[in-house]
């Protein structure tokens, strides 16, 4: 199974944390001083929020794998569609290490592919490691703001 992956950057934690346990239904799987995750079953989602941003807004998407074979075949998709590939195989980022590639879109937004090997207690082992978009091969814009609603989606 996969879930798909969002992660927002969020200016005040805590209100956020309500706001969405609101909406979801259901408590963060995980909160630390600067970052909480959601690990939904209904719909499959991985719903990140964290303080650690440059501006508030969407800063990646992503799909979580539940096995290694399932990361191979994104990543094999990834390379057919012709997408700038980094693989970073093993490493540290949220909370979490992971095996992991990015990719960016064609518009230039971040695509996160991951298979979560293990919870941590640091958000990053290392500042040398990559982490989040910073990762991924082309320039990432900033992080998108959310507009008001002005219609249909």
């Amino acid at each position: 199974m996969k879930r798909f992956h969002v992660h927002v950057h969020v200016a005040d934690l805590d209100k956020s944390i309500g706001f969405y346990s609101t909406m979801f239904g259901a408590q963060p799987a995980r909160v630390e001083a600067d970052y909480a995750k959601w690990m939904l079953d209904d719909p499959a989602l991985n719903f990140a929020i964290s303080t650690r941003g440059a501006a508030p807004g969407i800063d990646h998407l992503g799909l979580q794998t539940d096995d290694p074979a399932e990361l191979a075949t994104l990543k094999a998709r990834a390379e057919a569609a012709g997408a700038a590939l980094r693989d970073e195989g093993t490493t540290t980022c949220c909370y979490a290490r992971s095996e992991k590639h990015w990719v960016t879109d064609p518009t230039g937004i971040a695509w996160e592919h991951f298979h979560t090997l293990q919870n941590i207690p640091v958000f990053r082992e290392g500042e040398a490691t990559a982490c989040c978009p910073a990762a991924a091969p082309a320039a990432k814009p900033a992080a998108v703001p959310v507009k008001a609603a002005t219609g249909c989606c």
